[in-house]
């Protein structure tokens, strides 16, 4: 059986060291991470790319990006590291929103964890909010999947 993960994050990612970042990854991601495994990812900046770019470069699993309209559109850190990880990248799926705004995101979240069987969400530290990550978290837990939460 192929496990299907949808990951969610913060864009908000300065706050943290990239070699945190990577101890986060290595114990959140790395579990699930295997040849078997697909994972499906947003594109954006912040954890969508930190994530990317930390699963390439680690692990064998199969990557999807997902996006709400096109490459072109997602921002410069979003595509570079798209171009660096091209190699590893299964499939990138561009779902061509006419704009691209929060009902696009919110497209494209529900479009991952429909094709996932967990979602791993890194949310900004601090109380539940109405963020895209926790809507995908809870869209998640709505169909009855398991859900893992990580606090940036």
């Amino acid at each position: 059986m192929t496990r299907a993960v949808a990951i969610t994050g913060t864009r908000s990612t300065e706050h943290r060291s990239l070699a945190n970042y990577a101890e986060l990854f290595a114990s959140y991601l790395g579990p699930f991470a295997d040849p078997n495994a697909c994972f499906y990812i947003g594109g954006a900046k912040g954890i969508d790319s930190l994530a990317l770019l930390w699963l390439a470069g680690n692990t064998s699993s199969q990557i999807t990006i997902v996006v709400p309209g096109t490459v072109q559109q997602q921002p410069v850190e979003a595509r570079q590291a798209i171009t660096r990880s091209r190699n590893r990248i299964m499939e990138i799926v561009e779902l061509r929103a006419d704009q691209v705004r929060g009902p696009a995101f919110h497209a494209r979240n529900r479009w991952m964890v429909d094709r996932s069987n967990m979602v791993i969400g890194f949310p900004l530290a601090g109380p539940q909010g109405t963020s895209g990550t926790w809507q995908t978290i809870n869209y998640g837990a709505e169909q009855g999947k398991p859900h893992l939460i990580v606090p940036v």
